[in-house]
């Protein structure tokens, strides 16, 4: 059996999508923020791989097709954006201001820890695009000469403790308006937190949308900038 699921092409696709919907499913029964559908597929994907003794190239092998929907996938983050462009509109100068603070706020953060636990300057160049897309992290880890790995495990590690934390954290600090909402879980957590701000209303799905792409443009300008401080 375990031989048979290490050849076949499919096997990574087939177990991401079916551990996907059983986390979906549990996350809209329990209704427990922290049961985000990634991170529990995620972690149990992990658990499985182990058991089984299975190289991560042999999962990926399949589940990388999932990858060709990534790109479509963000495009649709346009359409919650131009229904609320009136939103947009009347906003302006708070969303450009609070996603330069939040961006820049990131950067400082992996600068203090970096600092504080004496991280090396490789590790700190990887670390700091912890809060953009793959896509845009995974470049510019590359162009400062950060560890691509550990760019992509940040990334991922941010999004999903974004999404999971995303509405018990708006109540902590109170946070009531939507495009604030918005703004703050999709500077912060990029697609994964989006996904989570769609669920809560369709002016934060916007927000956070247009946040992701601010937030990324301002954090390659940050991290050019702060990649020569270590």
């Amino acid at each position: 059996m375990n031989e048979l699921l290490q050849t076949s092409s499919y096997f990574g696709l087939a177990l991401t999508l079916l551990l996907y919907w059983i986390a979906y499913k549990i996350s809209q029964k329990t209704k427990i923020s922290f049961l985000n559908p990634i991170l529990v597929a995620s972690a149990a994907i992990i658990v499985i791989l182990l058991l089984c003794d299975i190289e991560y190239e042999t999962y990926e092998t399949g589940a990388n097709l999932l990858s060709i929907l990534l790109t479509p996938a963000t495009i649709c983050y346009a359409v919650p954006l131009y229904r609320q462009i009136h939103v947009l509109k009347k906003n302006v100068a708070a969303i450009i201001i609070s996603v330069l603070c939040g961006s820049f706020s990131s950067i400082a953060l992996v600068l203090g820890f970096s600092l504080f636990f004496n991280f090396d300057g490789q590790i700190y160049r990887s670390l700091l695009p912890k809060s953009v897309t793959t896509a845009i992290g995974i470049g510019l880890s590359d162009e400062m000469g950060g560890l691509t790995a550990i760019t992509i495990a940040a990334i991922m590690i941010t999004g999903l403790f974004g999404g999971a934390a995303a509405v018990g954290l708006c109540r902590l600090f109170r946070l009531t308006d939507p495009v604030a909402k918005g703004l703050a879980i999709g500077t912060c957590s990029h697609a994964v937190g989006t996904s989570k701000a769609i669920e809560i209303g369709e002016v934060e799905g916007a927000m956070s949308g247009l946040a992701i792409v601010i937030a990324g443009l301002m954090t390659v300008v940050w991290s050019s900038i702060a990649s020569g401080w270590m």
